[in-house]
């Protein structure tokens, strides 16, 4: 019994500690980066009808190469623009992504990354790139002076 618990403990911290932790809410995102000198990655996404989208999310957030080094110096805030009835988000939650969006992408694009300082401000923009995880880490980065 004590080699089952002690397996499924270990099983689920390192699942835990390799997903990824989207919030969907600006000012709890801003409250995080400042308690936690980080800065914020904000995604403009359509998760069910987005192709560049779905490939962002596959060959960059879904990393565990990108999830451990975002873990470590980003909050993640991802405003989602779903297409699909069955996916269609909260009243609350479609309200604050279009917030958002009139903020930050006034243009609409998709899928639409702009990395944000700990108070909101912007620090650069970019999108889906087929690049390693690993540049695409320096990509952003290269948004931070």
């Amino acid at each position: 019994m004590k080699k089952i618990l002690f397996i499924s403990l270990i099983v689920f911290s390192s699942i835990s500690a390799s997903s990824q932790n989207w919030m969907t809410d600006l000012e709890a995102s801003k409250k995080l980066a400042s308690e936690e000198n980080k800065k914020i990655i904000l995604v403009f996404q359509g998760s069910d009808w987005c192709a560049p989208c779905i490939k962002l999310d596959r060959e960059i957030w879904s990393t565990d190469e990108f999830k451990t080094y975002a873990n470590k110096k980003y909050v993640m805030l991802k405003a989602d623009f779903p297409r699909k009835k069955k996916n269609l988000l909260p009243k609350t939650e479609q309200e604050n992504n279009n917030k958002l969006a009139e903020r930050y992408n006034s243009n609409g694009h998709f899928p639409f990354v702009v990395v944000l300082d700990k108070t909101g401000k912007v620090l650069g923009e970019t999108g889906y790139l087929k690049i390693s995880p690993s540049d695409y880490i320096n990509h952003i980065n290269s948004f931070i002076k």
